[in-house]
């Protein structure tokens, strides 16, 4: 329990994005991810991600995002990458490996292996990814913030 009066930020529960169709959304997100669907309506599709998930929400109007995105962790970014060559989808410039999809939302993919971002054992376990494993740089971050794995 927070000492303040204030309620700490503990993580993201979910991502809400909205697209213009969720079957064409659910369509092209298949062509580049593995995923499970944990629910959907006629306006609306959530994507699991074990303890998170994305909500992919019909009646995106809005201009493409520029510098507004979220950051996508997948067990494997070069994976990601091939399977975003392979359906055509445009790279932005830059150093990171962000693109839009059909709608403007912007997306960062991100590396498990490389960032401070930690699943829970058991949630990987639930997961199926068990062999996940965090790189020495990653490693150093947690471990500077008091984060280390035991």
């Amino acid at each position: 329990m927070a000492e303040s009066s204030k309620a700490r930020v503990v993580g993201f529960n979910h991502v809400a994005l909205e697209v213009g169709d969720i079957e064409e959304a659910l369509a092209f997100d298949g062509r580049l991810f593995e995923f499970e669907l944990r629910g959907k309506s006629g306006t609306m599709a959530f994507i699991d991600l074990g303890d998170q998930f994305i909500a992919l929400q019909k009646g995106r109007k809005q201009a493409a995002d520029d510098g507004r995105h979220f950051g996508l962790v997948v067990d494997d970014k070069e994976a990601a990458r091939s399977a975003l060559k392979a359906a055509g989808v445009e790279m932005l410039p830059g150093r990171f490996l962000d693109f839009r999809d059909p709608w403007g939302n912007r997306i960062e993919i991100v590396g498990y292996d490389n960032i401070q971002f930690t699943k829970a054992p058991n949630v990987l376990r639930g997961m199926r990814l068990t062999g996940l494993a965090k790189n020495e740089n990653a490693k150093k971050e947690l471990a500077a913030k008091g984060m280390a794995a035991e």
